[in-house]
Parts: C-alpha cells; sequence; structure tokens
C-alpha cells in the first residue's frame, strides 16, 4: 500500500498544531471526540452503498445498514422525532432535499434576510435557494429581535408555500410555535432550521421546533459535536418524499464514514454530561457578551441567550474583517459578519460573530472567558499597542496549555 505522502502529512500536523496554539470563536465551528475522529477516519470510507437500510444498489452492506439504521434511531430519540434521514452531506444539502420535497421552481418563500442573521441558503439570489425559488424576507426591528407581527402580516400578504425558522446569526429565542401559527394560518409548510441551536434543543435549553415544524433540517457538527454533516427530521407523512428528495433526487452515495461518526457524537450527547457541555456553553457565551459591553462593544439585542453574538466593532474605529485579521494574529479566530440592517458589504461588514462551543470543549469556563475576553477587547481597542498585542498572544498561549487539544495525536 501507499506510504503517507508527505507534504499531505506536513499540511495536516500544520492544521493540528494551528488548533493546538489557538483558541476558536467562530460559533459554526467545534472540536469532535477522538471516537467521532477515528470514526470518521475509518474503513467505512471504502463503502459504496447507494440507497437505504435493506434497499441499497451494491451489494456488502450488513454492516452499512446497521450503521445507519444506528444513527437514525439515536438521530429520532435525541429530538423526539418521528423520522430522521441521516444521509445529507451538507445543511446545505438538506434544506435544498426539503425544497424540492415540497416546492416547484418560482414558488414563495417567507425566510429571514442574511442581513438579519439568516443563512444564504434560505434563499439569498446568488444561492440555488434565491435563483429557484421566490423570496419573501424578513428582518429584525430596531432592537435586534425578530418581529413576528411582521412575520405575520408578510406571510398573510404574500402567502408563501414555505416558511423558514431559524438563523445563522440571530443571539436570541426563536418563538417556534409562533412561527408553527403563522405557517398554519397561510397553509404554509413549516421548515426549521436549527443548525446552530440543535445541541441546545436535545438537551432541552431551548424550546424544541420538533411539534411545531413540518421538517426540522440540522448540521451535525456545531453544538451537537459530531463530524461535518446535516440530517432531516420530519413526520412520517413526510418521509418517503424527503427520501427521495435526498436519494435519488440530490445525492448519490451516502458517506457511511460520517454517517458512522454522526451515530458515534449522537451517542456521546444522549449522555448526561452533554447537558452539562450545553449548560457551560450559554454561561460561557453570557459572561464574554458581558465583558464585551463593559469595553465598549455593542451587541445585537444586547447580548444573548444562545451560544452566539453579534459585536458591531464600528464603536472601536474597526470594520468586521480588520477585526478579525487582528484577532487572528494573536490567535483569536472569529469570522466577520453582518450585523442588523448593516450598511456595509459582507466581505467587509460592521461586525463579528463570536461563539463559545469550541472553547467549552476545550475545557474553559467563566473564568477562562472573562480573562479571554478582557484579552481580545483591549486588543481590538488598541490594535497598534505591541505590548497589548504580546500580552493577547500570551493570555491564548497560557489558556491553550492550560486546555490542550488532542494531547495523543502526533
Amino acid at each position: 500500500m501507499p506510504t503517507p505522502d508527505p507534504q499531505v502529512s506536513k499540511l495536516l500536523r500544520a492544521e493540528l498544531q494551528r488548533q493546538r496554539d489557538g483558541l476558536t470563536l467562530i460559533a459554526s465551528e467545534n472540536i469532535v471526540s477522538p471516537a467521532v475522529l477515528s470514526a470518521v477516519g475509518s474503513v467505512l470510507t471504502n463503502k459504496y452503498s447507494e440507497g437505504y437500510p435493506g434497499r441499497r444498489y451494491y451489494g456488502g452492506n450488513q454492516v452499512i445498514d446497521d450503521v445507519e439504521r444506528l444513527a437514525i434511531a439515536r438521530a429520532k430519540k435525541l429530538f423526539g422525532a418521528e423520522h430522521a434521514n441521516v444521509q445529507p452531506h451538507a445543511g446545505a444539502i438538506a434544506n435544498i432535499a426539503v425544497f424540492f420535497t415540497f416546492l416547484k421552481p418560482g414558488d414563495k418563500i417567507l425566510s429571514m434576510d442574511l442581513r438579519a442573521g439568516g443563512h444564504l441558503t434560505h434563499g439569498l439570489r446568488i444561492n440555488i435557494s434565491g435563483k429557484y425559488f421566490s423570496i419573501i424576507p424578513y428582518g429584525v426591528d430596531a432592537n435586534g429581535y425578530i418581529d413576528y407581527r411582521e412575520v405575520a402580516r408578510l406571510a398573510k400578504q404574500h402567502r408563501p408555500k414555505m416558511i423558514i425558522s431559524g438563523a445563522s446569526a440571530y443571539p436570541r429565542e426563536i418563538d417556534f410555535a409562533q412561527f408553527g401559527r403563522i405557517a398554519q394560518s397561510v397553509g404554509a409548510i413549516h421548515l426549521a432550521d436549527i443548525a446552530h441551536i440543535a445541541g441546545l434543543v436535545i438537551t432541552g435549553l431551548h424550546p424544541s421546533p420538533i411539534p411545531h415544524a413540518d421538517v426540522v433540517t440540522t448540521t451535525t457538527h456545531k453544538t451537537m459535536r459530531g463530524p461535518r454533516g446535516a440530517i432531516i427530521l420530519c413526520k412520517k407523512i413526510h418521509a418517503a418524499a424527503i427520501d427521495r428528495a435526498v436519494m435519488p433526487g440530490i445525492q448519490g452515495g451516502p458517506l457511511d464514514h460520517v454517517i458512522a461518526g454522526k451515530a458515534q457524537a449522537f451517542a456521546e450527547a444522549l449522555k448526561p454530561e452533554f447537558r452539562r457541555y450545553q449548560k457551560q456553553v450559554i454561561k460561557n457565551a453570557a459572561v464574554m457578551a458581558e465583558v464585551l459591553q463593559a469595553h465598549g462593544l455593542m451587541l445585537s439585542t444586547g447580548g444573548t441567550d444562545n451560544h452566539l453574538m453579534l459585536a458591531d466593532v464600528r464603536p472601536l474605529g474597526l470594520t468586521g474583517a480588520l477585526a478579525e485579521k487582528l484577532l487572528e494574529d494573536v490567535g483569536i479566530y472569529v469570522n466577520k459578519n453582518l450585523i442588523p440592517n448593516d450598511p456595509r458589504p459582507p466581505l467587509d461588514p460592521s461586525g463579528i460573530r463570536l461563539g463559545t462551543p469550541a472553547v467549552t470543549s476545550r475545557g474553559l469556563k467563566e473564568k477562562d472567558i472573562a480573562v479571554l475576553s478582557h484579552a481580545m477587547v483591549q486588543h481590538l481597542t488598541r490594535p497598534k499597542n505591541l505590548s497589548v498585542k504580546k500580552q493577547a498572544a500570551k493570555t491564548v498561549a497560557i489558556l491553550t496549555k492550560k486546555f490542550p487539544l488532542y494531547p495523543t495525536l502526533k
């Protein structure tokens, strides 16, 4: 068999070292367990298995069938769902499958505007969702909160075929029951995209959309702390149509090694310590929000209910892109992000998005988050002060040494 390529090996070691030496505050990233890593890097990557358990287009899928059935059973148990499809490669794929299950090109979708905190797959003009469907966007009020009366008004006015709840940059609790009532009042399908908050939902720390939505999509990384991928949850009445939309509608063979990683992550999520982890994620986010605001950063909605926050860095004389780069220079990773009603362009917006799932997975608690947040805001406040920059980098080095990442990996 071929030996590992030295260039690839070097790059893998470099990325491991980057993750070890830095602290990730990107809200959509997390750190999987060694067991998940092992599953995703397993021999299951050798198998091709178009179809579903018991109905494959290739032989030799007895074990693969058991792996997928296990992932399905655990997903249904976690979310209390009637049906689960664990094959989607990504959240974008899951959403597209749902669209082509219920909609025809040109149908209307009511969804959160990207500039208000929505996701590009919810109807951005240059995304396939915006190209194939007629999008009616809803936003947030002057304080950054979803205006449910406005959502209801738009639904009544436009009579969309689908209403999407869920966001990629919304720091407050979402009222899925209210969305469900609005959708029902106009005969619309209610899709809840909980990619960011799924971990909070399954631990009861955020209301679940399952009783109020026709179909739910989520990624399996982010707060779920699993491999990169997605799942679709729905009522039994929609199960066959959803499955057909995923395969053969959009995908061919599933990524069996990733499904095994999902099954492993679901097993971890069923344990009591996973709820303790999610509670710590929320506590850490609350502390970070408090420190950032105390030092002059403006947060959308004035805080957070979940794992993330949006900070307006304009009061510091910065743009989101510059703030992202300044923090990366000291080993702190965030992402530039639009804030509600942002006057600036997406590639150089007014804000940054910060989240606590990954640093919480490393073991940081409230006191550590306060130290990190203080160093971060000091650097952003005085970006040209070299001593402040060195102190921020030193703080990162101390915390990464205190909370090592994958110490047994080489």
